[in-house]
């Protein structure tokens, strides 16, 4: 906790005012760009803690995202969203709100792929939940990932779920990178790593 991973997250998305560097995406500068514009160019959030609209349905949290859409080929639409999550379909007119934690989740990664993204930033999806459904929620960012071909840059403390979709990985501390690792490999065999987050 404290790291810098979730304002890392914030800052890509012009929440949190980057004080110096340049954040660039698919050549373009986006430090200086309000929010929505982001996400325009294809950046999608699933924020810590989910922030879904709690007094909106799970239908009306999908449609409210996709106004801002990227220009994306191949949209995502609530049926696709329907297909990878059946149970939002099954919920589809409950109060976001009223829903379990693991099902916010769900909804959540839903409202991001509403947006249609290029790249989809995580933040912290495991908080909050049972084991189990960290299990599954990890498994289907998988999916998105291996499936659809979708980038996806997640912060994540839990290292044994992160490494079961990382292609590389970076160790936070203080605001600073003190560990990069450039395959699964290279991560889960680092000294470091094994000591303080496997306690081998």
């Amino acid at each position: 906790n404290g790291m810098g991973k979730t304002t890392t997250i914030r800052s890509i998305m012009g929440m949190t005012p980057a004080r110096s560097g340049s954040i660039r995406f698919a050549g373009e500068k986006v430090r200086s760009l309000p929010s929505y514009k982001i996400a325009k160019l294809g950046i999608g959030l699933v924020p810590e803690g989910r922030q879904i609209f709690p007094n909106l349905t799970v239908y009306e949290n999908l449609v409210a995202a996709s106004g801002n859409r990227a220009g994306n080929s191949d949209p995502w639409t609530i049926d696709k969203i329907h297909a990878l999550f059946p149970r939002l379909a099954e919920r589809k007119s409950q109060l976001g709100g009223s829903m379990s934690g693991g099902e916010q989740q769900m909804l959540a990664l839903g409202r991001a792929l509403m947006l249609a993204p290029k790249i989809m930033l995580v933040d912290e999806p495991s908080v909050g939940l049972a084991p189990v459904l960290v299990s599954r929620t990890i498994d289907k960012i998988k999916e998105l990932k291996e499936r659809y071909q979708l980038t996806v840059l997640m912060a994540e403390q839990n290292f044994t779920q992160a490494l079961r979709i990382a292609d590389r990985g970076y160790v936070i501390v203080h605001g600073q990178i003190a560990f990069e690792g450039r395959s699964a490999d290279e991560l889960n065999n680092n000294e470091l790593i094994r000591k303080f987050y496997l306690g081998l």
